[in-house]
């Protein structure tokens, strides 16, 4: 079989590496010329997936990114695929560095400040969107909440400056311990939908006997409507008398709500005010070589202007946090992310559960063998500008620039978070084939591979697999910021298109279910 040219078949992401990714599907005894010696291929190799550049004895750790993603279980010789069968988890043991690596950025003169039209709110926070919510306290009042929302599923006609009335509901809100982390956290993140700035105003929905009391959730969260400053309206099912007498009550009180909201307009604001959620899901091995990384470039860009942009899912950055604390503003914020990863080792193990449980089958399917290499792509995200906080689960977001919110990988659970603080635009990258959407603040798609933006191109708004073919992560980087800019501006992403978003809200419930 004749011989080509290694780097023409894969990619070496960093020198001293012992493993590339395959750009195209390799077939057993291939030969491929790397660096003066000839290597051939054991057996098939697909796309997406790993070759061994270097021997590795069994125990020893295996490098991509230039980090360690995971420990041979066997020996491995050049040529073999390197996979979940040949190498795992193992002790990583960091010394970790605190703000040796804090680059300063190089902010936009304000001469050059750029906008976007959007709601600018009382209380001072701009939206990219303007709906009117109905908010469910409890899982028992989540059909009411649905049954007044469906009344007004086609308001453009009547009111073509509300993008929408929504039903924010869940499975929770009762038997759980009053006054409990648990409890708190699902408080803060109700109150952080019903007062999102995308959200002109809204209603509490609630049965009137449950744990989570509207008039404690009310008064613990400091829950007033925007644009009065007022308490907002509970409707209570007991109360009221009944379903069909809630409901009519909650429609009534959207009725008065929607001319008012209706009312508000767009205006120029300065894209500072973009609050940039980020997430990957159904991530595969080209996820931390296409989309991530060009992602991070727009979210330094945005950083840049003066606005601010988060990462999170906790788990999905164990092992590779080491490179975060490095870029901590000070040694107490890079310690706080380093205290969330040693509750995240406790609270796994207290369940009988490891981390490295994830990553999930479709990831391993597209070339992930350990949630260490998950980890390094997923980071990717975050760029190279200096981390100045860390929160917690639905914290309110009050910092700018690059930050970090503990939250779990679960795609829908994570983005709760990142919106109830205050998000009002997400970018989701992946490489399987997510349909994310989240309403009430825009997703905006980014596929890792230009095969999957194809098969897909009805969910996907960006095609970052060109970068594997050539095409600098700049450039999709600067395509990816100027679609944050359009959507924000009211630009409908593809998900808001198909009305995806309703069914994602999901809080991270952390106690037991009594």
């Amino acid at each position: 079989m004749p011989t080509c040219n290694l780097t023409d078949k894969a990619l070496v992401l960093r020198p001293g590496d012992d493993v590339a990714v395959c750009r195209v599907a390799l077939a057993p005894a291939t030969v491929l010329e790397y660096e003066g010696r000839k290597i051939e291929t054991r057996e098939m190799i697909l796309a997406g997936h790993k070759i061994a550049l270097n021997a590795v004895k069994s125990g020893d750790p295996l490098h991509k990114y230039g980090q360690v993603i995971g420990f041979a279980t066997a020996d491995i010789a050049p040529g073999d695929r390197v996979h979940t069968h040949n190498v795992g988890m193992g002790d990583l043991k960091f010394d970790y560095e605190y703000s040796t690596d804090v680059r300063p950025v190089a902010f936009v003169p304000p001469d050059q400040m750029r906008t976007f039209m959007g709601y600018r709110r009382p209380d001072g926070r701009v939206g990219t969107r303007n709906f009117v919510a109905l908010v469910s306290t409890v899982n028992c009042s989540a059909s009411v909440s649905r049954f007044v929302a469906d009344k007004f599923r086609d308001i453009s006609k009547d009111y073509p400056n509300v993008d929408g009335v929504i039903a924010i509901t869940h499975k929770g809100g009762c038997a759980l311990r009053i006054g409990s982390e648990d409890y708190h956290q699902l408080q803060r993140t109700l109150a952080g939908y019903a007062m999102h700035p995308n959200v002109f105003s809204y209603v509490v929905t609630s049965l009137g006997c449950e744990g989570n009391q509207p008039s404690a959730l009310i008064d613990n969260q400091n829950l007033l409507q925007i644009e009065t400053s007022r308490r907002p309206e509970v409707i209570g099912i007991q109360d009221a008398g009944g379903i069909q007498k809630a409901v009519e009550r909650g429609i009534r009180a959207v009725l008065d709500l929607l001319p008012r909201a209706n009312e508000a307009r767009r205006t120029p604001q300065p894209i500072s005010e973009i609050v940039l959620a980020t997430n990957c899901g159904g991530s595969d091995a080209q996820s931390g070589i296409t989309a991530n990384p060009a992602l991070g470039w727009a979210m330094d860009e945005l950083v840049r202007y003066g606005g601010t942009g988060l990462i999170a899912e906790t788990p999905e950055t164990y092992g590779a946090e080491q490179l975060l604390t490095k870029r901590a503003r000070t040694p107490e914020v890079g310690k706080k992310l380093v205290e969330r990863i040693r509750w995240w080792e406790w609270y796994t193990r207290i369940l009988g559960a490891e981390i490295n449980n994830n990553p999930a089958p479709g990831n391993i399917e597209g070339g992930l063998s350990t949630i260490y290499e998950k980890s390094l792509g997923a980071v990717a995200k975050g760029g190279t500008t200096p981390l100045n906080d860390v929160l917690l689960y639905a914290e309110k977001i009050r910092s700018r620039g690059f930050l970090f919110m503990d939250t779990p990988g679960l795609d829908n659970v994570s983005v709760t978070g990142l919106v109830a603080g205050g998000a009002n635009v997400i970018v989701f990258t992946t490489g399987r084939g997510s349909v994310f959407g989240c309403k009430p603040t825009p997703s905006i798609k980014v596929a890792t591979t230009t095969a999957l933006y194809r098969h897909m191109n009805d969910d996907m708004d960006i095609d970052a697999g060109t970068i594997m073919s050539g095409t600098p992560i700049p450039e999709v980087g600067r395509q990816i910021f100027e679609e944050i800019i359009d959507v924000a501006n009211g630009k409908r992403s593809k998900s808001e298109i198909h009305g995806v978003g309703e069914e994602e809200f999901a809080p991270w419930g952390l106690g037991p279910v009594l």
